[in-house]
């Protein structure tokens, strides 16, 4: 098991920055990829960055790129979405899952994790135009 608490969500204006932080309970640096995903209101949810195990890689949504960084902190079990040029777009409620993934873990993206992946409870962002 592991638990995951999301924070550093808020209210922004577009152009802002805000830094996402995902704490887990345990170590999940070499075992777990970790991914944020995202959702807004009548909107499914969405792949915005994955993470390898061990800092492998990472994999960018499009609609992101080049604007949001994720990164591990493994000394304190956390995982941070740096997120700069924020758009109105990007309002949304932000989650950050855990899960095993194996050889597939960049597909989580597109796919989601599996049915066995761990989630948050999620941090809301809004950016204003």
């Amino acid at each position: 098991q592991v638990q995951l608490a999301e924070s550093g969500g808020g209210s922004v204006q577009a152009g802002g920055s805000l830094r996402l932080s995902c704490a887990a309970s345990r170590s999940t640096y070499n075992i777990y990829y970790m991914a944020w995903f995202r959702q807004a209101p009548g909107k499914g949810r969405e792949g915005v960055a994955v993470i390898g195990p061990g800092d492998a890689a990472a994999v960018y949504a499009d609609s992101v790129k080049g604007r949001f960084t994720i990164s591990q902190d493994n000394t304190k079990n956390t995982v941070h979405l740096q997120m700069n040029s924020l758009k109105a777009e990007d309002t949304a409620m932000y989650s950050c899952a855990a899960d095993l993934g194996g050889g597939n873990w960049c597909r989580a993206i597109f796919t989601g994790p599996s049915d066995t992946a761990f989630w948050g409870q999620g941090t809301q962002v809004t950016v204003s135009s």
